[in-house]
């Protein structure tokens, strides 16, 4: 007996060291591959940007795409997405020459995850390390020896400095849009020498460490309120330096998140898209509270709070899938959000349209705040004040400017929308006479504006009525029907006035560009109106004819060669004939023949779209991935369903791609999507059961999913044209949310 307990407990730790690599290799967050879509097809690439979900420290290597074999620099944060980066770190193994502060290096043997990065650079092989905390992070850099040794810091925005105090501190500040940001970095080796660029001040240090083979490591904290916080921030994240221990902390921070969602089948490719998909969307919002504390830029304040405070979020991009996937995923962090976009409104006077470090970023159209809001609410968010909510997006539909990428009061332009129920377009050759529309680029984008709008003040109708507010509610939905005014029913397609309210012609819906849309063309903005899709196959001349419209959409040709064609159209990426499977406005179009009586096209039509636009590549993001727009919708179309109209909390089913999908819900409840004899060929439903009772209807509701249970679907290699063929069971109609005739 002794001697049995005396082989096992020598067996007890390589069964813990083979449990452990099982672990390791089962982990979901290796299905991650953060170089997906890091070749942009026709705009940005994505990034691999290495953090912890929603924090503030977002770090990648600054280069130009994936394929580019040259690192930049490193910046120690990406302060908002996509535009504004602070303090460039870059090691550099050779003597000090002019272009030293800026010439890039050449890489090797590049190492990508959500939670570690590496590469090899320089002639010399240098190896760089990168982990990240929620405030801090930590390089480490292994230098080969038998050249000069240094870490070189630049400041990324205008009046930067940096100071190197001791043998082993240093610390920094830059400026950028009425903030900063500062800097505290400590080594676990002697900085033998510092030798500053004194170029509008001191902008850039190079930190000495000899020329020995050694390796260096790197820890810094960062902060937005003063430099004792980012050093505070520092210590309490990372308080020695121990690199495989915040690694091996963020690696576990990102298995237990990325965790919450199981898939079984599919193939690994299959796996692999979408978990980074997944990944992608905890980019953003991040929470900048520094322990008890952040800094706000919307009134230039410190102020203490025990609360998160979020920022960078472009609604335009990301109310469509990305919000309403947090708020099934995590809601009481989409509370919280909502919560500091309300702040944003008491200390700023706005509710922001783009909610960025800096301020609001008034880009795009839409008031897309009220949109989100009305959506956590019907969704069953109860942890925000609603009247103070209602209070801001009111003001920003009826007292601010509706304009393109503007931030300001009421224009004549506005005027005229708010008595005349649409925003008038320029007829071709006509000079603009209204100073705050952008004339190079952005221009009016007349049709646009009215059918965005006309689908944020039905979710501001919405809320009026919560609120008991029957004059609101009556005025809204009176707004929420704008959008008739400008579809042509002679034509079938939205069309814009002019001011005397005549169709503007020469018009060609293939053609027209920012005068009239945004980012897309009539073809795509023929089915913006979420909110009445029953209106909108009326005016069509019923669903037969929608139908035909809709289909017509994925056929038609492009009309001119390519080139010509993205002359007008440079974000209509991802083309399946009109179909732009690569910009945002066009994500819930393929759903849409669920309310028609043919789901079985939406099922054919998501297995292709992510069949062939969305692989494991380079290439596996057909236009601006967005910081998580685009991969939620990767996210929800391949578990089986997608939000069509937020704000109505339904879900309209597509094709799952998996034969199981699991979602843990917050509180221990679970949902379960079933596909079974699911494949490639087996795409259609043939028929479907909610927690064990037929579901005849090709859409569910949020209270289904958020109760927790299982959806079962029987997939086979032919269409079942019957099920879920009852157009008139369309949800807007079935639930009483439609605005009536």
């Amino acid at each position: 007996m002794k001697t049995k307990t005396k082989v096992f407990n020598i067996l007890i730790p390589f069964l813990i060291l083979f449990a452990c690599k099982q672990d390791k290799e089962d982990a979901v967050v290796n299905y991650v591959d953060p170089t997906i879509g890091g070749v942009g097809v026709l705009l940005q690439p994505t990034r691999p940007a290495v953090h912890l979900p929603n924090q503030m420290i977002r770090v990648y290597p600054m280069k130009n795409d994936q394929l580019d074999d040259r690192i930049q620099y490193f910046p120690l944060t990406n302060a908002s997405h996509r535009t504004l980066w602070v303090f460039g770190l870059m090691p550099w193994d050779e003597a000090i020459t002019p272009d030293s502060w800026t010439r890039p290096a050449v890489f090797d043997r590049e190492t990508t995850t959500p939670y570690y990065y590496a590469a090899t650079l320089g002639e010399n092989g240098c190896r760089i390390e990168f982990a990240p905390e929620k405030k801090s992070g930590i390089f480490r850099i292994a230098f080969q020896g038998g050249q000069p040794q240094y870490l070189r810091l630049t400041a990324l925005n205008r009046n930067g400095a940096f100071n190197v105090s001791g043998r082993r501190t240093v610390s920094g500040y830059e400026e950028f849009e009425g903030m900063k940001a500062y800097l505290y970095a400590e080594t676990d080796a002697d900085i033998t020498g510092s030798i500053y660029r004194d170029e509008s001040g001191k902008d850039a240090v190079m930190l000495g460490f000899g020329s020995n083979s050694q390796t260096v490591s790197f820890r810094y904290g960062i902060s937005f309120i003063s430099e004792e916080q980012a050093k505070e921030n520092l210590l309490k994240e990372i308080p020695d330096n121990n690199f495989e221990k915040v690694k091996d902390a963020a690696r576990q921070t990102w298995e237990n998140t990325l965790s919450q969602i199981q898939v079984e089948g599919g193939t690994p490719a299959q796996r692999r898209v979408f978990y980074t998909a997944l990944y992608r969307c905890y980019e953003r919002m991040v929470d900048i509270n520094e322990y008890g504390r952040y800094y706000s830029n919307y009134d230039h304040k410190t102020h203490e709070s025990a609360e998160p405070f979020y920022v960078d979020n472009w609604l335009w991009d990301l109310h469509i899938a990305h919000e309403p996937l947090h708020t099934i995923l995590n809601p009481q962090m989409v509370t919280d959000q909502i919560r500091s976009y309300i702040r944003m409104y008491e200390q700023g006077g706005t509710i922001p349209s783009f909610a960025i470090l800096t301020g609001d970023w008034p880009a795009m159209t839409g008031n897309y705040a009220a949109v989100w809001f009305a959506d956590a609410w019907y969704k069953g968010l109860r942890g925000f004040d609603l009247q103070t909510a209602y209070e801001g997006v009111r003001k920003n539909s009826l007292d601010r400017t509706l304009l393109p990428w503007n931030n300001g009061p009421r224009t004549p332009l506005d005027d005229f929308y708010n008595e005349r129920g649409y925003l008038p377009g320029l007829p071709p050759g006509e000079q603009e006479t209204i100073p705050q529309v952008d004339t190079k680029w952005e221009k009016r984008q007349a049709v646009a504006v009215t059918t965005v709008n006309s689908y944020s003040d039905w979710c501001i109708a919405m809320l009026a009525g919560e609120l008991n507010l029957p004059h609101d509610r009556e005025l809204f939905l009176k707004r929420a029907a704008f959008y008739r005014n400008v579809f042509r029913t002679d034509k079938g397609f939205m069309w814009p006035k002019d001011k005397e309210g005549n169709w503007i012609e020469p018009f060609d819906p293939r053609f027209a560009g920012r005068e009239y849309f945004t980012e897309n063309n009539a073809y795509t903005f023929n089915w913006d109106v979420k909110h009445d899709l029953n209106g909108l196959f009326r005016l069509m001349g019923g669903r037969e004819q929608a139908e035909a419209c809709l289909d017509r959409l994925f056929r038609e040709p492009l009309g001119k060669s390519k080139w010509e064609f993205w002359t007008t159209q440079p974000d209509a990426t991802g083309m399946v004939g009109q179909f732009s499977m690569g910009n945002e406005p066009s994500f819930h179009i393929p759903y849409l023949y669920n309310y028609l009586g043919s789901p079985w096209k939406t099922q054919k039509r998501i297995r292709m779209l992510l069949d062939v636009f969305f692989t494991d590549n380079l290439f596996g993001i057909p236009g601006d991935e967005d910081g998580g727009g685009m991969s939620a919708f990767v996210v929800f179309s391949m578990m089986g369903f997608f939000p069509v109209t937020p704000g109505i909390p339904v879900y309209a089913v597509g094709s799952p791609v998996f034969n199981k999908i699991t979602i843990q819900l917050p509180g221990g409840k679970m949902f379960t999507v079933v596909a079974k004899n699911n494949s490639a060929e087996n795409k259609y439903i043939q028929a479907a059961t909610l927690n064990g009772r037929p579901l005849t209807k090709p859409w569910f509701t949020h209270s289904d999913l958020a109760g927790g249970g299982v959806l079962e679907f029987v997939m086979g290699n032919e269409p079942n044209r019957q099920w879920g063929s009852r157009a008139e069971d369309a949800p807007p109609s079935e639930i009483g949310y439609a605005i009536g005739n």
